[in-house]
């Protein structure tokens, strides 16, 4: 009896670890800054993963497969992103590279993005030649903001406000470049006058001679493009000449980060509007609400407001959805069938939106102008909704 109850137990284990040991958990690399000037949109694209992986392996995972998370830190740095997407290429178990903040990162990886044949999905960066990018096939698929769309948006709140006159300051980057090309036919198209084009550089400290030569001009708004440490050297300036009160119209950049605690002068003494995609105020869908109800119980988070980043958190969490369902339905992880899954994929309810459908073969962005809203900082520095100030 002693010896059946052994075989007996020998056999359930047997049968226990051939189960798990056939099916290897597949993998959702996660290439961003995590620890430099975007680490709170790197944190919240993180916890955007996390939490649909949490969902999807509650629900028996990817092809019967678990999910799990490896996550590399490129700290902003376009040839450390180029060398994590390397080490993801040689991971047999990988599904997907969910990519980070920047910009410039994303496009020194488009070649090497299609040379290993990754799928790259984008919850964040918003140069419009990440998914433009003259590759066909094109591996690369967007939940975020597009910046041919969002000159769009942050010119036509300049129409809304009677600004006629403005200045664009731009980080002198691939994204810059991006949103002055957008910017430039935006205006062309609403009546408005770009007076000037002023260029900031990374880890650029003084911005105090082109503050000034935008106040000689008198301009009626600046139009912002840059991140976090930039976006706050120029408000800076432009409290020290006296210009705070000129409104300041920005891409969504300075939202990465904490940029409030950056300033030299309290939030409030500045007219500043940022463009966002998701906010939990903005959208109450079902999927919305899921999705806040898990990151407050994993998180420990009680105010909603606090959530930093929230966009990337949101973009994240329904891209990650999104290539779970394309595996499941094309049932295998190869990329060129995940990518004409992801492409011909029924309508699907996310926390951001109803796609009807995300993508098409011609269309990699799932999120359009009319997606966009325009947010403001209140007296704690949180972003709230327009209505909600």
């Amino acid at each position: 009896m002693r010896f059946k109850t052994y075989f007996l137990l020998l056999f359930t284990f047997s049968i226990s670890k051939w189960t798990y040991g056939a099916a290897p958990s597949l993998v959702i690399g996660i290439d961003a800054d995590m620890s430099a000037v975007a680490v709170d949109g790197g944190v919240a694209i993180r916890r955007g993963v996390e939490l649909a992986v949490e969902e999807i392996n509650a629900q028996g995972g990817v092809l019967n497969r678990p999910l799990r998370i490896v996550a590399k830190d490129h700290r902003g740095n376009p040839a450390r992103g180029v060398y994590n997407l390397k080490q993801y290429s040689e991971m047999p178990d990988l599904l997907a590279v969910v990519g980070g903040v920047h910009t410039p990162v994303i496009l020194s990886e488009i070649d090497t993005i299609h040379e290993e044949n990754l799928l790259m999905l984008v919850p964040w960066a918003a140069g419009t030649p990440i998914v433009d990018n003259g590759h066909s096939p094109n591996n690369v698929f967007r939940v975020s903001v597009r910046d041919s769309e969002a000159a769009i948006v942050l010119v036509n709140y300049a129409k809304q406000r009677s600004l006629k006159r403005v200045a664009l300051v731009l980080e002198r980057t691939g994204w810059g470049r991006s949103n002055l090309k957008s910017l430039s036919a935006a205006v062309d198209t609403q009546g408005l006058t770009i007076s000037s084009v002023h260029w900031i550089n990374w880890q650029q400290e003084d911005f105090s001679k082109d503050i000034k030569a935008i106040k000689d001009e008198g301009v009626d708004a600046i139009i912002l493009v840059t991140n976090v440490p930039e976006g706050a050297v120029v408000l800076n300036a432009m409290a020290e000449h006296g210009m705070n009160t000129t409104p300041v119209i920005s891409h969504w950049g300075i939202a990465s980060g904490a940029f409030v605690s950056r300033l030299n002068n309290p939030i409030e003494d500045f007219d500043i509007a940022v463009l966002q995609t998701f906010h939990f105020d903005q959208q109450k869908n079902d999927r919305a609400k899921k999705l806040l109800a898990a990151y407050k119980a994993k998180y420990g988070v009680d105010n909603t407001l606090s959530i930093k980043a929230v966009t990337g958190l949101a973009h994240a969490y329904d891209l990650t959805h999104l290539v779970a369902r394309a595996a499941n339905e094309a049932g295998t992880t190869d990329v060129d069938m995940l990518r004409e899954k992801l492409e011909a994929m029924a309508p699907f309810d996310g926390a951001v939106k109803h796609y009807s459908p995300p993508f098409t073969k011609e269309r990699h962005d799932a999120l359009w102008s009319n997606d966009y809203f325009m947010t403001k900082f209140n007296n704690k520095g949180q972003l709230v909704t327009t209505d909600d100030r």
